[in-house]
């Protein structure tokens, strides 16, 4: 067993385990370095690629979970959809009929993932946990909706709030697609799971619970492997959040974590909860800010460090360094 494992289990460890989202990515001068020679998902699709990405920030900052390089539309493209990035995700919008009448996601169209996965798994150290990863239900549907990132996603809002047979099976369709993304990445290697619901954020406590939360707990239910859900911005639904059924729950930075962990309940583990921007000030204040967020968790087994939301670009290195450095200095 890894520190990540272990603390999913909710075991007592020598000292919290530490990954931060979006490791794998571009405040890396090294992956900046072999992105200038492949674009984004042609560096996705060539597991050599993917698979040095995916190592970098372990070889340079020693992290306890690598996550996989892929993005969370990787598999709608073993669903017939058309994907492009510039930089983010753009795709024709679909109506809810059109998203529930998709084909079932084809693994093989996707197996460059799988083979990340396994070379990844023979490269890492012992004592790292590899992570795979998918995109939840809701958060695909909003990019199926309106075809790209929103400021306010008033297109999914919309749909979530009528109740039609279509939204249903649309719904559905992705929650049975992306189980079975997560159990291929699982038989590839991967030891965790995390369901990202980049924008259940958005909606009220009342569809959370009656949609949201179910179509997570359906894509994560019998999975052979620990999972994490993370649904940044969806504080408001913390209480009903533990429904998901998932090992941990990552939380972001706008409450405390003793207090989230006290509204999800003690029988899971939390992961998170620094501002990512706390990475943009200087190493000492870094180690503070571990230092409080570690004392709020008063020594309950099951905390994993990490950040609220992605690391940013403008990341100085030496402050990730410090991040590490302060989490392994706390056993």
């Amino acid at each position: 067993m890894t520190r990540l494992l272990d603390t999913l289990a909710l075991r007592p460890t020598d000292r919290r385990p530490i990954w931060v989202m979006r490791q794998a990515g571009r405040y890396l001068p090294e992956y900046l370095e072999l992105r200038s020679r492949h674009a984004f998902q042609d560096a996705i699709r060539d597991p050599k690629v993917a698979s040095e990405i995916t190592l970098q920030p372990i070889r340079r900052f020693g992290f306890d979970g690598a996550v996989i390089f892929a993005d969370i539309m990787t598999p709608l493209e073993a669903m017939g959809v058309d994907v492009t990035f510039d930089p983010g995700p753009r795709l024709t919008p679909m109506s809810l009929a059109e998203i529930a009448d998709l084909p079932d996601l084809d693994p093989d169209r996707i197996a460059h993932v799988a083979e990340t996965l396994r070379l990844v798994r023979r490269e890492v150290p012992e004592d790292v946990t590899v992570i795979g990863f998918a995109g939840a239900p809701t958060t695909l549907l909003a990019y199926l909706l309106e075809g790209s990132g929103s400021k306010e996603y008033l297109v999914l809002r919309r749909a979530m709030h009528e109740e039609t047979p279509e939204l249903e099976a649309a719904i559905a369709k992705l929650a049975t697609s992306m189980h079975a993304y997560l159990g291929m990445q699982i038989e590839a290697g991967a030891q965790v799971v995390q369901l990202f619901d980049s924008w259940a954020g958005t909606l009220p406590r009342s569809i959370l619970e009656e949609r949201v939360f179910p179509a997570a707990r359906d894509t994560l239910s019998d999975l052979e492997a620990p999972t994490i859900y993370f649904a940044p911005g969806a504080g408001h639904a913390l209480g009903s959040m533990r429904d998901v059924g998932a090992s941990g729950y990552g939380v972001d930075w706008r409450i405390p974590i003793d207090e989230a962990w006290d509204q999800l309940g003690p029988a899971v583990a939390v992961q998170g909860n620094l501002d990512p921007a706390v990475l943009l000030t200087s190493p000492d204040r870094v180690h503070a800010a571990v230092r409080a967020l570690i004392e709020r968790t008063a020594g309950r087994p099951g905390h994993i460090v990490n950040l609220g939301h992605g690391i940013d670009r403008r990341t100085p290195l030496e402050n990730v360094a410090a991040l590490v450095a302060a989490v392994k200095e706390s056993s």
